[in-house]
């Protein structure tokens, strides 16, 4: 089959993966469960994580970069603010359920949805929720169709505020004609998989009956979930999440909007003292790093303390201790496509994932690989 190499983001071109059935990742340690968030204080500014896998100079340029980005945004919004624009609202032709609702924030350079998209929406109405789908994109015709087989409700978009932007608009929309409901999911493409059953995973989020469950923590700019896939449940969690969707503004700065957006929803919740909790968190994730691992980090993470110390991106640096030993379901689109930390441990990602999603995730690697404004 054809792959795409690990070094795509470096601006190489596919390569051919040769092999025949890959091996499926080893089995969980144990099984899924939530740990509570850390109890930390605001820790180091997003725009610091990774400083011990890069050079000095490295670090200094990646900081002026996000200061130039953050200034020359906040500049732009000042004298044109940004709102999200509907562009066109269809029907789904997927029967609601009611009670459960995902939101499924979509976007690709031409507006095409992946065939990884599409299971990924399936998956989670196989686990019980109504989509609804909001692209901020312009899907063709065939694809924007098929897309209703398995969504409650269709939403293209202006490409405004990424994720939350559509999400909010999303929520907005759902609301006209969807009851509230006792369980609300947020979701995105921003994530290769799964490859693993996600029944588990689902499962042992409403085991922790009512807050508000992600699968990885990260402590980049405080202690919170990260937002590619959240669960609220239960009224005063779905209320929270909804409050704060329609207190979100767009902005042209994709700091601001982590800021805002995701690190400020886990802080609104913890303000609130409503339950915060993870499948996979950060300390969780660290009684599985050895000695090698955080030497191919860097020197600075040669002692056992140090993934402490200095924080890193679970999804991103500690990516493959995830998958092969915790049953991690999936690998971040942008650490294949781009590998923006420069990681040397990505060579043979493939023979981790099954053969059918190794065909479904390089599909969508390469209708990815267009530039992504989010």
């Amino acid at each position: 089959m054809t792959g795409i190499g690990p070094t795509l983001g470096g601006g190489t071109v596919a390569s051919e993966v040769v092999g025949s059935i890959a091996p499926r990742p080893p089995a969980a340690p144990r099984p899924y469960r939530l740990t509570d968030l850390a109890t930390s204080g605001p820790g180091l500014p997003r725009a610091f994580q990774g400083l011990g896998t890069r050079s000095v100079g490295a670090f200094l340029q990646r900081v002026a970069t996000v200061g130039v980005e953050v200034l020359t945004a906040a500049a732009a919004d000042l004298l044109r603010p940004q709102a999200g624009r509907i562009l066109e609202i269809a029907p789904g032709r997927a029967p609601s359920r009611g009670g459960s609702v995902a939101l499924y924030a979509h976007w690709s350079p031409d507006g095409r949805i992946s065939r990884m998209v599409m299971r990924q929406i399936a998956i989670w109405r196989e686990n019980g929720f109504d989509v609804v789908f909001v692209s901020n994109a312009s899907p063709p015709a065939e694809d924007w169709g098929a897309v209703a087989e398995q969504t409650v409700l269709r939403i293209r978009r202006g490409n405004t505020g990424g994720d939350f932007g559509a999400w909010r608009d999303a929520a907005r929309e759902a609301l006209r004609t969807l009851p509230q409901p006792r369980e609300l999911l947020l979701s995105n493409d921003s994530v290769l998989g799964p490859f693993r059953p996600m029944e588990p995973i689902v499962a042992a989020w409403r085991d922790g009956g009512e807050g508000l469950f992600g699968l990885t923590e990260s402590l980049a700019g405080g202690a919170h979930l990260q937002s590619y896939a959240l669960l609220a449940r239960g009224e005063d969690a779905v209320g929270t999440v909804l409050t704060h969707l329609e207190g979100f503004r767009d902005s042209r700065s994709k700091w601001r909007i982590v800021q805002s957006g995701e690190i400020g929803l886990t802080r609104r919740f913890v303000a609130s003292g409503i339950r915060c909790a993870a499948l996979f968190g950060y300390e969780r994730v660290l009684t599985q790093v050895d000695a090698a691992t955080r030497l191919s980090l860097g020197d600075r993470f040669a002692a056992p303390d140090s993934l402490r110390r200095h924080p890193l991106n679970p999804c991103h640096h500690l990516w493959r201790v995830l998958v092969e030993r915790m049953a991690f379901p999936y690998i971040k689109t942008d650490l294949i496509s781009r590998n923006p930390w420069n990681l040397a441990d990505l060579d043979g990602w493939t023979d981790l994932v099954p053969l059918r999603e190794q065909d479904l995730m390089v599909e969508h690697l390469r209708l990815m690989c267009g530039p992504d404004p989010r």
